[in-house]
């Protein structure tokens, strides 16, 4: 398992700097291995292959000639099919769209490329971006890596990103979170993923769901990719004036090699457990206990309002911002809009001015009551998800798989996922690290310090580690 296609974005990075790989080298063995696996696991929407050989021997280039403009120049990166890229086609996951061609780059993305890392492809999304199990109908359902015989959630609605990355595709790649669509698919493929704070990261040139509640992240293997990526997307920009509200924040990487040792980690009320499967809580509680190894304190709180409830709050508020910008397909039965899909945002078309203003009150109630509940606590932890990733025949699309994310949406709170364990059939399992707004610092800390201690982030889906 040498290949070059299994380094983490950091570890390619050092390899580049040292000379001892090159960009071109990179960008084909990853073009082959999606040429030769993507026919099943259907990651990737599109491919840009020329284009990112040519930036590869143009990476290649500028750092023979100690011109590199980074330290990630020539590493390639995946980008979800809801980000534009001017003059391609970005989908949105819709066959409605299947011929939309992106009229403007989104700010992300040009930040990415202003590093020097190279796009490789978009990657498949749930339609709209509006669904946790990352099933769709019309554009295709990824294969979740981790089991190659039975057609299981890759998760969504960042569906290809987390495939790609899982199955060794790209070394790191960019989701959006709206209720949990970076930390569902990282999750269920055993990734990193980190769900950052309103505004944190430019949403212009990124379709849009839930405008007050959309979030682009990364999806990668380690907490350190993530916090790299994180730190090259991030930043205010005059054309999402969202980003302009909050603390700039300093370097993601500051301050996070320096463990766990006086924290304190909420664990959540017992309750919550009703439903969780046995491995996973398994998986949790052997978390809590190595962080309380590793120096933090673990405490009990009492939380002001029920995971659920909260999430109900969330999906009035997808369904009436996302009616806003995709309600005229949802509607109109003639155009092929996924069955599964137009339930979820239908509702948004009913409900009045009145009733929306009040869930936005309530919305803001709640982060107030929440952080009163939460003072002098430094991170509150759950699962991931209640279950690992389900047979894709067996899910009830009339139910989500949110069930401990949205609520951190709700509450402009971020989140990081990594994994913590397999089940006894080996499917990854996670852990989730919620920290108040603005603090992604504190939990990627957290989440170092967690993948520091294990080694569940070095995981290959049996039959891909070769």
């Amino acid at each position: 398992m040498s290949s070059c296609e299994f380094l983490s974005a950091n570890a390619a990075a050092d390899a580049l700097a040292a000379g001892d790989l090159t960009s071109e080298q990179l960008v084909e063995a990853l073009l082959a291995r999606i040429e030769r696996l993507d026919g099943q696991l259907d990651a990737f929407i599109a491919v840009y292959a020329e284009e990112a050989r040519a930036a590869a021997r143009a990476a290649d280039l500028a750092r023979r000639a100690g011109h590199a403009i980074g330290r990630f120049h020539g590493v390639p990166i995946a980008l979800k099919d809801i980000i534009d890229l001017e003059g391609r086609v970005t989908t949105g996951g819709s066959k409605v769209w299947e011929n939309r061609v992106s009229p403007v780059t989104a700010t992300l993305a040009r930040r990415l490329v202003a590093a020097g890392v190279i796009v490789l492809g978009k990657t498949r999304t749930v339609e709209f971006a509006m669904g946790a199990w990352g099933t769709n109908r019309y554009m295709g359902t990824p294969w979740n890596p981790w089991d190659l015989a039975v057609h299981r959630g890759p998760g969504g609605s960042s569906s290809g990103s987390g495939v790609a990355v899982a199955a060794r595709l790209a070394p790191w790649a960019i989701g959006t979170d709206t209720g949990g669509s970076v930390r569902i698919p990282s999750s269920w493929n055993g990734l990193t993923g980190l769900k950052v704070t309103l505004g944190r990261v430019s949403c212009h040139g990124v379709l849009p769901l839930a405008h007050t509640l959309d979030t682009p992240g990364p999806m990668c293997r380690t907490v350190e990719d993530a916090a790299d990526l994180y730190g090259l997307i991030r930043g205010p920009d005059p054309l999402d004036p969202v980003t302009l509200n909050g603390p700039n924040g300093g370097d993601p990487r500051l301050g996070i090699d320096r463990g766990v040792a006086g924290m304190r980690l909420a664990r959540m009320p017992a309750h919550e457990r009703e439903g969780v499967d046995a491995d996973m809580l398994a998986a949790y509680d052997e978390s809590l206990a190595l962080l309380a190894e590793l120096g933090a304190t673990v405490v009990d709180v009492e939380l002001p309002r029920g995971f659920v409830t909260m999430g109900d709050l969330v999906g009035k508020i997808i369904a009436a911002e996302g009616h806003s910008w995709v309600g005229e397909y949802v509607d109109d039965d003639s155009l092929p809009v996924d069955d599964d899909i137009r339930p979820r945002i239908r509702p948004g078309g009913n409900m009045s001015a009145g009733e929306y203003i009040r869930v936005q009150r309530e919305r803001a109630a709640v982060k107030r009551e929440f952080d009163a509940a939460l003072a002098g606590v430094d991170a509150l932890l759950t699962p991931g998800v209640r279950t690992a990733a389900p047979v894709v025949a067996d899910i009830d699309q009339s139910t989500t798989a949110a069930i401990f994310t949205r609520p951190f949406n709700l509450i402009d709170y971020c989140a990081l996922v990594v994994p913590n364990g397999r089940t006894s059939g080996g499917l990854p399992l996670s852990l989730q690290i919620v920290c108040r707004g603005f603090e992604e610092g504190t939990a990627l800390r957290i989440g170092r310090a967690y993948q520091h201690a294990t080694e569940w982030h070095t995981g290959v889906p049996p039959g891909l580690d070769d």
